[in-house]
């Protein structure tokens, strides 16, 4: 391996054998143990793999899950071994996977830090020196005399995060660590990434966030059903994973339009009934993927229960993993207060476009019926149907614009008094 690589991975394969038997006590354990044939399945997590990531790199692994990554991040950590192949590390290692590892849930937040520094190798008083930093950048100052087990899962992991990127290190493995951070503890995270990219620190980052990836990865890997499928140039790795995730999502029952239900299989206190809601483009063929920039259609139908007067009838569209809706309407925000009156057997249709340049992602829709005054809701489905965007060239928020960036160069002032 030259110097200029930090790990090098060759030929790599892993497999995990799954019993058919499931042994719940001692007696099932006994009884199995004497059986000629104690069945197993094989799981090929990493079949034959072999990459490289240099010194000072930001690398990134994508996949959907179950495709082999955390098994990856695990061999390359030294917590598993794999059946074949070879792993090269050159420096210093650190996995950030199981973030917390070693806190005791009956001691307070403070002994933890203590406990936790010495795992990675600190002294008492090289804590106590860093004790204040860390316990600032994790923003829990009132708790850390409390029992952790009283922290929520998002304390922790701020907490664990803040002790672990005080040790020193050469490589750093992160496996979405920060899954469960709230959105200012993230951006305070990213700010760290950033001073990583800028030193000599490789890191390795896993992460179904593409707007992340595109940030701090110039290279990285697509790993599917334990192959790599894809590699070099993030970009392209993530055009490789959109084709992935777009194929998911066309066989995904959710993504088909829902069927009637019998009438007898209708709850009778809904007085109305979503039945079926679709995505389509100009053409009106129903379709959930789309490329950035196209028109895309959303319509429902709803079977009438009993007699109603001026339904109000809306939807309103997510992002996967972002926490406030993209996008919302309904026909009293459209303006029309009268929708008119319906008798039992009725249908209702409704139908609204999307706003323009929404970019890359999974999206879901959540549609709902509801009175008039909007006090009741009828009928409401949640992750009625899913759809998909990919083509942007600046997937970097959630919504797009045609305007161009002017940059004004401030020359210095040369006239001589």
């Amino acid at each position: 391996m030259t110097d200029d690589v930090a790990i090098k991975v060759e030929e790599v394969s892993k497999t995990f054998k799954l019993p058919h038997e499931k042994n719940s006590t001692l007696k099932s354990a006994v009884i199995n143990f004497y059986k000629r044939d104690r069945g197993y399945d094989k799981q090929q997590a990493l079949d034959n793999i072999s990459f490289e990531v240099k010194k000072g790199e930001f690398f990134g692994i994508v996949g959907k899950n179950g495709s082999g990554k955390s098994t990856l991040l695990k061999i390359l950590a030294g917590i598993y071994s794999p059946d074949s192949g070879n792993i090269s590390v050159n420096g210093k290692l650190i996995p950030f996977i199981e973030l917390g590892v070693g806190f005791s849930p009956e001691l307070s937040g403070r002994d933890n830090v203590f406990l936790n520094g010495s795992l990675l190798g600190f002294s008492r008083n090289e804590m106590k020196d860093m004790y204040n930093d860390i316990v600032e950048f994790a923003e829990i100052e009132r708790f850390m005399d409390q029992k952790l087990k009283n922290y929520s899962s998002g304390m922790q992991v701020r907490l664990a995060f803040s002790i672990a990127i005080r040790a020193k290190s050469d490589i750093l493995l992160l496996d979405e660590v920060l899954a469960v951070g709230d959105a200012a503890f993230q951006t305070k995270c990213f700010d760290y990434f950033a001073q990583l990219k800028q030193s000599d620190t490789t890191v390795i980052f896993v992460s179904h966030d593409r707007g992340s990836l595109e940030r701090f990865c110039g290279r990285g890997i697509l790993l599917n059903d334990g192959d790599i499928i894809a590699q070099g140039d993030i970009k392209s790795v993530l055009k490789e994973y959109d084709k992935i995730v777009m194929g998911q999502l066309e066989g995904s029952s959710k993504t088909s339009e829902q069927e009637e239900k019998p009438e007898k299989e209708l709850k009778q206190n809904k007085s109305a009934q979503i039945i079926k809601v679709k995505t389509y483009g100009e053409n009106k063929i129903l379709k959930n993927k789309f490329n950035y920039g196209e028109t895309i259609w959303i319509d429902y139908e709803a079977r009438i229960n009993e007699d109603l007067v001026n339904p109000i009838a809306g939807v309103t569209i997510w992002k996967k993993n972002v926490e406030r809706p993209i996008f919302a309407t309904n026909t009293l925000i459209e303006g029309i207060s009268k929708t008119g009156s319906f008798k039992k057997g009725d249908k209702i249709y409704f139908k609204t476009q999307l706003p323009g340049h929404i970019n890359d992602g999974e999206f879901y829709i959540d549609a709902a019926v509801s009175s008039e005054s909007g006090a009741f809701v009828y009928d409401e489905v949640n992750n009625a149907r899913e759809f998909f965007i990919s083509g942007s060239d600046n997937p970097y928020s959630l919504v797009s614009s045609s305007s161009k960036a002017v940059f004004l160069k401030i020359e210095p002032n040369d006239n001589k008094s």
